[in-house]
């Protein structure tokens, strides 16, 4: 029988350091994903299959270049804290920490990428 507190027990398992802050930044990100998908289809949308000229004038319009933007980047950073969960969760050792590296490098990546994309659209 081990005479152990259950501070000790606990040791090692984690603590509540982050936790809270990533709740609230996962439910920021949803609710402004909430608003900007449905924008984002809308604004999107009547462009696909148009001619090239025409989506390049549409998106060096201001509001869909932003709305376009920002639902990249959002998109992308939910993802990466979603997957960074899911890795903390279901994979242990150092290949969590090689994972949640790689994951955040990939979705910011993919983030600045598509920025990039748009901006060489728009301008």
């Amino acid at each position: 029988m081990a005479y152990m507190t259950d501070r000790k027990r606990a040791v090692g398992l984690g603590s509540a350091k982050s936790g809270t802050e990533h709740f609230w930044a996962m439910t920021k990100s949803s609710y402004a994903l909430v608003v900007l998908i449905p924008l984002f289809v809308f604004t999107f949308g009547p462009m696909l299959g148009e001619p090239h000229d025409a989506v390049a004038a549409y998106f060096a319009r201001p509001f869909p270049a932003l709305v376009a933007a920002l639902t990249i980047v959002v998109s992308f950073m939910h993802f990466k804290s979603g997957v960074q969960v899911l890795i903390e969760d279901y994979v242990g050792g150092y290949m969590r920490h090689i994972l949640i590296i790689a994951m955040t490098c990939i979705s910011y990546a993919a983030a600045a990428t598509g920025v990039l994309a748009l901006a060489r659209l728009a301008l």
